[in-house]
């Protein structure tokens, strides 16, 4: 099998978080980079993240001032997908919610022609069933990118039923161009990190409903006991409390397996809008 051509034009579908990082390293390996979302607003909020993030490389002799200004010149954004513009590969960063990730791939499959690459950055939605929205499963892959996008090295390459060699490696040359290191795994519900993660964060939920201790105290308990760099209350607050409910009812939708049952705590919490980091108020308190 020859190997395949990496992508060198990337149209990322969502500024939040997860898609403002992954236009971020795309940028800065020196692809051609779009992100697109349905808002200014957002938009203008993702150039302001990677801005700072930028600055913040530089303040710290992480990059230059050269390659700060060869990444911003890289990016282009706006409401409207680049069709037209040579794009190869798309990735899909909008929020953990099958039916928006369906509806936004099958616009994608009619605006693009059959030869573009189509991702996922979902951290538990099946890939099969996702690629079975669109026209072109064999070139449908998983690439399960984490956060802050430009530190974390770790993406997750989820191989769906039809994906194709091609695919596969033409995915993981990808991720290894933007400085990451790609681990190829099957398609299962929560593939392998948040599978093994969220019930853990789970049972710190559990602990705090039943009073078993408090947040500060579990988390204390599992940095210090398990060596962990951080809680599993500050790491749920941090990844967002409403994309933990979201995973665990993946799991447990589809794998049927009550030790998935989001605890009842988180549940509130999301309904209350306390949901973490991005609200300023989860498991803790944030300012600024």
């Amino acid at each position: 099998m020859n190997q395949p051509k990496i992508p060198e034009k990337l149209l990322v579908v969502g500024a939040g978080t997860m898609g403002a990082g992954i236009a971020q390293v795309s940028a800065q390996a020196g692809l051609a980079t779009w992100l697109t979302d349905v808002s200014r607003d957002r938009l203008d909020r993702a150039l302001d993240r990677i801005r700072k993030s930028l600055e913040t490389g530089v303040s710290r002799a992480k990059i230059t001032a050269d390659d700060q200004a060869r990444a911003l010149a890289n990016l282009q954004l706006g409401v409207e997908w680049p069709r037209g513009a040579g794009v190869d590969f798309v990735i899909e960063a909008v929020p953990e919610r099958l039916e928006l990730k369906a509806e936004i791939f099958r616009a994608l499959d009619q605006a693009f022609g059959p030869e573009v690459r189509f991702a996922s950055n979902t951290s538990s939605i099946s890939i099969t069933q996702l690629a079975a929205t669109t026209a072109r499963a064999p070139r449908f892959i998983g690439m399960h990118f984490f956060n802050p996008v430009p530190i974390m090295k770790l993406v997750e390459i989820i191989r769906g039923l039809d994906t194709s060699d091609e695919t596969a490696a033409a995915a993981a040359s990808l991720a290894e161009k933007l400085g990451k290191t790609a681990v190829v795994v099957r398609d299962f519900p929560g593939f392998v990190a948040n599978r093994v993660l969220m019930p853990l964060l789970n049972e710190a939920f559990f602990a705090v409903m039943e009073g078993v201790a408090g947040p500060q105290e579990i988390d204390s308990i599992v940095k210090l006991g398990l060596h962990h760099p951080m809680g599993p209350l500050e790491l749920a607050d941090f990844v967002g409390l409403d994309v933990c409910l979201d995973v665990l009812q993946v799991l447990h939708r589809e794998l049927g397996d009550p030790k998935y049952r989001p605890c009842p705590i988180l549940v509130q919490m999301v309904r209350a809008g306390r949901l973490g980091r991005k609200t300023g108020r989860g498991f803790f308190t944030y300012e600024g």
